[in-house]
């Protein structure tokens, strides 16, 4: 220990005066300066103490760091990132990615005043219902439309508003289990519904629907979309319609939790095959609950379609103020929605759905395109090469459906891959990618060509 050098240490009100420190004080708060000088100044300290240090910091270093330390403790928690994974639907990166003029649309709602409950023609108070409810029903040819602030909300509401006290039949196969430990027994039974299950785990028929409501009592019949598993092999369940045809012939309805929820199929735009909203309205479905954030590529929103009568009732229920949405949330979702109106323009102007167009073929050039890049600047600091490889939709829908797509693979030199991973991890824009087959793996599936340039620099830096 050098007692000479501890005496040489500055004091924080001194360091604190320092001219680059003073300066930063015009886009920094005082108090985090002041957090980040003591950190700094005790690290030293220690350091002394246990002899790993012998010199102190020229003032400017040590100026410099107080302030990178304070601009990182300013840094927003929630912040963006880049998505290198391929997984398009990302639960834990945000799922679905907003549109530039759905994101323009938030910033306007969110920097001013907006007739989010005023009607601008009449000049008296309005419904936020309002914002939504007739596109949606325009879409989907469903009679009412309401949307809150996620379908577990939905379908909480639709119970709670439709079946508390009554007694529900749905298939043991789709008692399922989504994020968050969400279990569809123990959301019925909070809404106060009585659950009747019915058929096995892999096989359920219809007469086995039939018998809940002739010895059982059943009053309404749901159907639960196995949106984040699916089952394989000696399996059968019963289709919406015919749960439809069995429901009108015995007098009671059928609700419908469809989960993702993607409004339209189209092979030929690039957008996966699987069941829809508009599906369901015509197989008749008296309600249809679907998620905004996952297939339909919107903000995170509850969607609940249906006989405009089971609607009114929820709007009108005391939990739909709990779970309503907020302006900033109608904002994108409304934007997000009128482009459904041309389905080859959604295609291209949601960023969910372009990102699941986009061809083997034309990720195979953009992949290619992208290590050719790496190539010339890392040159033999990382091995860069391209393959073939399958990704997946992600966020729970259509699982089990591959996403046949090429990635970029980088073997570093000079740091392991977890090395490397934590590195880009820790980035100014944090970069998410995959390890697979012992290299790092990018998918340009979900990259922007900013994107490509910002990994590129990281990599640079780090590789250095």
């Amino acid at each position: 220990m050098d007692r000479q050098l501890l005496q040489q240490l500055p004091k924080m009100d001194v360091l604190l005066t320092h001219p680059a420190l003073t300066a930063a004080q015009g886009e920094l708060p005082y108090h985090a300066l002041k957090e980040a000088a003591r950190a700094q100044l005790d690290g030293l300290r220690q350091g002394i103490l246990e002899g790993r240090i012998t010199a102190l910091p020229e003032s400017g270093v040590l100026a410099q760091a107080v302030i990178t330390q304070a601009r990182a403790a300013c840094r927003p928690h929630l912040r963006a990132v880049i998505n290198a994974t391929g997984v398009v639907l990302h639960t834990n990166l945000g799922r679905a990615p907003l549109g530039e003029e759905a994101a323009r649309a938030v910033y306007e709602a969110a920097r001013g005043y907006s007739n989010l409950e005023y009607n601008l023609d009449e000049g008296r108070r309005g419904s936020r219902f309002s914002h939504v409810d007739k596109l949606l029903c325009s879409l989907t040819g469903a009679e009412g439309a309401l949307a809150v602030n996620n379908n577990a909300a939905a379908v909480f509401l639709m119970l709670s508003a439709l079946a508390a006290g009554k007694k529900v039949a749905i298939s043991r196969g789709e008692l399922v289990e989504i994020g968050g430990s969400f279990r569809v027994p123990e959301i019925m039974a909070r809404s106060g519904a009585h659950l009747i299950e019915v058929g096995t785990t892999n096989k359920t028929h219809l007469s086995d629907y039939r018998r809940a409501i002739e010895e059982q009592g059943a009053e309404i019949l749901l159907k639960v979309h196995t949106s984040n598993f699916k089952l394989i092999g000696f399996t059968e369940e019963v289709s919406v319609e015919d749960l439809v045809a069995l429901g009108r012939e015995k007098g009671i309805p059928v609700f419908h939790d469809l989960g993702s929820g993607a409004l339209f199929t189209d092979p030929a735009l690039g957008v996966p095959d699987g069941p829809t909203v508009e599906d369901s309205v015509k197989a008749g479905a008296d309600v249809v609950c679907f998620s905004g954030d996952k297939l339909l590529g919107g903000p995170q929103a509850g969607i609940a379609i249906g006989r405009k009568a089971y609607i009114e009732t929820m709007k009108k229920n005391q939990f739909a103020r709990v779970v309503r949405i907020d302006k900033l949330t109608l904002a994108a979702l409304e934007t997000t929605l009128r482009f459904y109106e041309d389905h080859a323009l959604a295609a291209k102007r949601i960023p969910t759905l372009s990102m699941l167009g986009a061809t083997r073929e034309e990720l195979r050039t953009r992949a290619e395109e992208l290590a050719a890049r790496f190539a010339e600047v890392l040159g033999e600091r990382c091995a860069v090469s391209t393959a073939a490889d399958v990704g997946e939709v992600g966020g729970g829908s259509l699982p089990g459906v591959p996403l046949p797509t090429w990635v970029v693979e980088l073997d570093p030199v000079g740091c392991s891959l977890d090395e490397l991973e934590k590195a880009l991890r820790g980035w100014e824009t944090p970069i998410v990618g995959r390890i697979r087959r012992e290299k790092y793996v990018l998918d340009p599936r979900t990259l922007t060509e900013a994107d490509g340039e910002e990994i590129l620099r990281a990599l640079d830096a780090i590789l250095r």
